[in-house]
């Protein structure tokens, strides 16, 4: 219908009369106090309908303040800023977490490096060479344990030729001593330390330091330097302190002592240290000294001296002191009684040393002396902390010290010259090994000892060193050796 149909419509309504028409106004919003409906902000929500008269243009849009609708949206932060929340109450459990989680973090990134480097290490990677053995490969850690700094200096050992006699009621099959060390008999493990003069030739200190393990016990033997041992030397002295030097040539310097040791004495050595007068004076001095108490003042020579009384034993001074043998009545024989003393302070020494500083500074010590080469060993580093481990427990009862017996001798050499020697007493001297030095092998016969007497067991003279063992807990308070007051120096004489 047409806007002229629908007038006449109307007209006919009004029966005729005109119709009064207002004109068409805009209509106005009137606000009221009635609940506004809510806007529609969602795909969801009924839709407003939008009412106006034709031809009226539609209202623009209110512009009102940014408002956050969804994560996406922005206008994100007018809506966080405008919050009213309270910055000293919000930050502070937001710094304590982060804290935490930073925490967690680096302790696993430190864990994780961890784990990746202990896999590294133990990893087989390095191929590991040893006289003797088959090659295999090895781990870094087993391969730096097995390391052996200073055996190029001496050498390996060779296994013994003897017959080693293991005691098979003891150690069987479920035998074991508890400490994991290349042993040649299982409960035992055994040192010959020898110390060299200035010239590095001779062995004026010889001692076999056997740790009986299983027994928690250590028996050190004393081998005076003068022993008569002429099949295993070419030096006209026949004296045990050449045979490093003057022994079979067809063997290494150091086997040639080993070899000596155990045809004779019975024990089979496991392992060596050896060093020089003048490496003493490094390692004593590296370590702080000696303490020790003297009877009397020892004159090494005229600008030698060490004063009496309470001292701490400079590396210098140790030197003098286990070096030292002119006064002495005994001759060499004091000064291997003297030397004990210096053997019982030094141990001691290194028991304060694990006791006051810790295992961790003594294992400083041996890798100073190990980098330096103040010793030559056949021992590796992961071996000679086990063994510095099992005599940090030792008490000073369980450490005992013996002397070879014997008695002083002439000796008539080929070339017609006299020289002073030591005559082992064979009898004595095995006696000593079985009770003392082979705990885990069967009783030593005579016969199975290369001693050779120089003065037969029916013209002994004297039998006095036939039983000088101490402990270590007696040497503690023992004097030093008789003097001979005829050695007295000449400027001391008058006094």
């Amino acid at each position: 219908m047409n806007r002229e149909e629908r007038n006449e419509e109307l007209y006919n309504r009004t029966n005729g009369a005109p119709r009064q028409v207002k004109p068409l106004r805009k209509l106005k919003r009137v606000d009221d106090n009635r609940p506004k409906e809510p806007e529609y902000h969602g795909l969801h929500e009924a839709p407003s309908i939008d009412i106006r008269i034709e031809g009226e243009e539609p209202p623009r849009p209110e512009i009102r303040e940014q408002q956050y609708h969804g994560l996406h949206e922005k206008g994100r932060e007018s809506l966080v800023e405008s919050a009213d929340y309270d910055d000293d109450f919000d930050d502070e459990p937001k710094k304590k977490k982060s804290k935490k989680d930073a925490l967690i973090k680096l302790t696993s990134i430190l864990l994780s490096i961890a784990a990746i480097i202990a896999l590294f290490l133990n990893m087989p990677i390095l191929w590991y060479k040893k006289s003797g053995l088959p090659d295999e490969r090895v781990s870094i850690i087993t391969y730096f344990k097995r390391w052996q700094p200073t055996v190029d200096i001496e050498g390996e050992l060779e296994k013994p030729q003897i017959n080693l006699n293991v005691d098979t009621d003891i150690v069987n099959d479920d035998f074991t001593d508890g400490l994991d060390l290349p042993q040649l008999v299982e409960g035992q493990y055994t040192v010959l330390f020898l110390g060299f003069d200035e010239d590095v030739e001779n062995t004026d200190v010889i001692w076999i330091c056997q740790f009986d393990i299983a027994a928690a016990k250590l028996h050190i033997l004393q081998v005076p330097r003068d022993c008569a041992v002429p099949n295993y030397t070419s030096n006209e002295t026949t004296k045990i302190n050449s045979v490093y030097s003057c022994g079979d040539p067809e063997i290494s310097k150091i086997q040639r002592v080993v070899n000596c040791v155990q045809e004779n004495f019975g024990i089979p050595i496991d392992a060596y240290i050896t060093t020089a007068c003048f490496d003493i004076v490094d390692i004593v001095d590296l370590i702080g000294g000696i303490p020790m108490h003297l009877d009397n003042e020892i004159i090494y020579e005229a600008d030698k001296q060490i004063p009496k009384g309470d001292v701490v034993l400079s590396g210098q001074q140790a030197e003098w002191f286990v070096r030292f043998r002119h006064e002495w009545l005994q001759g060499d024989i004091g000064r291997v009684q003297n030397q004990r003393r210096f053997m019982q302070a030094a141990m001691k020494k290194l028991l304060d040393i694990v006791k006051n500083e810790g295992k961790m500074k003594l294992y400083s010590y041996l890798n100073t002396i190990y980098k330096n080469k103040w010793i030559a060993t056949n021992m590796s580093v992961d071996d000679l902390s086990k063994l510095a481990d099992f005599g940090a427990t030792l008490q000073m009862e369980n450490v005992k010290v013996d002397m070879v017996p014997g008695e002083d001798a002439i000796y008539y050499a080929y070339d017609g010259k006299e020289y002073s020697i030591y005559s082992i007493h064979k009898r004595a001297t095995v006696d000593k090994l079985n009770e003392n030095f082979r705990p885990y092998q069967r009783p030593m016969l005579l016969s199975e000892s290369n001693i050779i007497e120089f003065v037969e067991e029916y013209n002994y003279q004297y039998e006095l060193y036939d039983d000088t063992g101490m402990t270590f807990e007696e040497l503690e308070t023992a004097t030093e050796p008789l003097r001979d007051p005829e050695m007295k120096p000449w400027w001391k004489e008058d006094e």
